[in-house]
């Protein structure tokens, strides 16, 4: 047991150094190790299969609504990236550029993709004739290139995995449509998978993607009270397929410009996993996306029979659940504390004495409940049990987002609430960037997250500078 206090001691307090106790967990989880290429980093295994999971669950949604994977190319001819101004403005701080090829100076800088709107726009300009070539509905998989001057592992790195939508449509109705019901496939999986709760809404102007005319956002709130940038989704109207020259023969026989959406979410994810759910003794996974949802533990394996029927539960149970059997000639102390470590939603511990009895000991990673359970159910009470942590996971998020969700009627206020309750503050706003630009400038960094679907009215004048209201806001500060 005393591996166990030394392994759990070495990891800084969540409440004592938030930052420090994030570092500490994926390092020491074995997500992800620093690599010498500045800004980047190695997903190991264990990180790999956790994105792995969402990957191939957010895969699914998206098949079911109709959407196809492809695979665009890694750079970007910077004559093709200049043909939409607002969006290469937008990106370009972020920018990277290849400008030698082998040995000789390339005729032309290439970027290396931050985003693929442009590289769509090139191909749907080819492939897209008539009305009956749309919709058309592709995501792809793959990694991005932006040039952070600050990174942290998952949050905020040089390159990082996610996937990016991108779909053009008869009418702007149609992309609408898409744009919003991308947005939904996005809350769906943070709540159904990631058992996270989030506000989501509409960006305001100054908050939107570079190039599109609406973006919304989910936005989830982590354990800190500070906010995570979650997944957009991005309505473009028709301007990428006027800049490339994009259009289509319509039921009418007249050409037509299609209108576009794009959406996306990434490996920060992960960040957000470890930052909603995680405690002082490691991660806290839900069991959906967790590599091993289920660890067997036998106690005292030396004696006759325990492995025996370890063994016959492993086999039992492997093709029902991602479960793993530790044999190893660890003690069951540094095993408790190794898979706590990794965040295994349910520990099975079986020794002599559970044998006797036809019982073994099953253990909540989330609440270290132990339940004393019969071998002759023990696969429907471990599916149960998986589906009772997962909604305890979601309900334990919600209680601290609504806990950490203050409301503001006036400037000082807001500006109180931002210097000492750390959260979202609800309050109303005028419209005007300017507004936007002073309350973030005051506070040190809090910034307008959304405008929700339903908004309350708190007030009829601007929270910082008493106009007339137009919208109620989720303000905080972000990763």
């Amino acid at each position: 047991m005393a591996q166990n206090k030394k392994m759990v001691e070495a990891i800084t307090g969540r409440d004592e150094d938030f930052a420090k106790w994030y570092t500490d967990i994926v390092k020491k989880a074995e997500l992800v190790d620093y690599s010498n290429v500045k800004g980047c980093m190695v997903i190991r295994p264990y990180g790999f299969a956790i994105w792995e999971n969402m990957r191939n669950d957010m895969d699914r949604r998206f098949k079911e609504t109709g959407h196809e994977n492809v695979y665009m190319p890694m750079f970007i001819p910077e004559s093709l990236l200049q043909k939409e101004k607002d969006h290469v403005e937008g990106f370009a701080p972020e920018c990277a550029w290849v400008t030698v090829g082998g040995s000789e100076k390339l005729t032309e800088r290439l970027c290396v993709r931050p985003t693929s709107e442009t590289l769509f726009c090139e191909h749907y300009a080819k492939v897209i004739n008539t009305y009956r070539d749309l919709p058309k509905l592709y995501n792809q998989w793959c990694s991005v290139v932006r040039w952070e001057k600050t990174t942290r592992p998952f949050l905020r790195t040089s390159e990082f995995l996610w996937q990016e939508g991108h779909t053009m449509h008869e009418t702007e109705e149609e992309a609408r449509e898409e744009t919003l019901r991308m947005l939904q496939v996005y809350i769906d999986f943070y709540k159904e998978t990631l058992a996270i709760p989030a506000v989501f809404g509409r960006k305001t102007e100054k908050e939107r993607f570079a190039g599109a005319r609406e973006t919304y956002t989910i936005e989830p709130m982590m354990h800190n009270g500070v906010a995570l940038q979650g997944g957009t989704s991005h309505y473009f109207g028709d301007g990428f397929a006027k800049a490339f020259d994009i259009t289509y023969q319509g039921r009418d026989n007249k050409l037509h410009y299609p209108h576009q959406t794009s959406w996306g979410t990434s490996t920060r994810m992960i960040g957000a996993l470890i930052m909603v759910h995680s405690d002082d003794d490691g991660l806290v996974l839900p069991p959906k996306v967790a590599p091993i949802q289920l660890a067997i533990i036998p106690i005292a394996q030396h004696k006759e029979g325990v492995l025996d029927k370890a063994n016959e539960l492993y086999n039992a149970l492997k093709t029902k659940f991602r479960t793993k059997l530790d044999d190893s000639d660890q003690s069951p102390g540094w095993k408790f504390a190794q898979y706590e470590m990794k965040g295994v939603p349910v520990r099975l511990e079986l020794g002599p004495k559970d044998i006797e009895k036809n019982q073994c000991v099953l253990v909540r990673r989330d609440t270290r409940e132990k339940l004393f359970v019969s071998l002759d159910n023990i696969e429907q009470e471990i599916a149960d049990l998986l589906v009772k942590i997962h909604d305890d996971m979601y309900d334990r998020a919600l209680e601290n987002m609504k806990e950490k969700t203050h409301v503001a009627h006036t400037f000082d206020e807001f500006v109180d609430i931002a210097a000492n309750t750390p959260g979202f503050i609800k309050a109303m706003w005028c419209g005007d960037s300017a507004c936007e630009d002073k309350l973030k400038d005051v506070t040190g960094g809090v910034k307008s997250r959304c405008i929700p679907f339903e908004e309350e009215n708190l007030g009829d004048t601007c929270v910082c500078c008493g106009r007339p209201a137009k919208h109620m806001v989720y303000w905080g500060k972000q990763y």
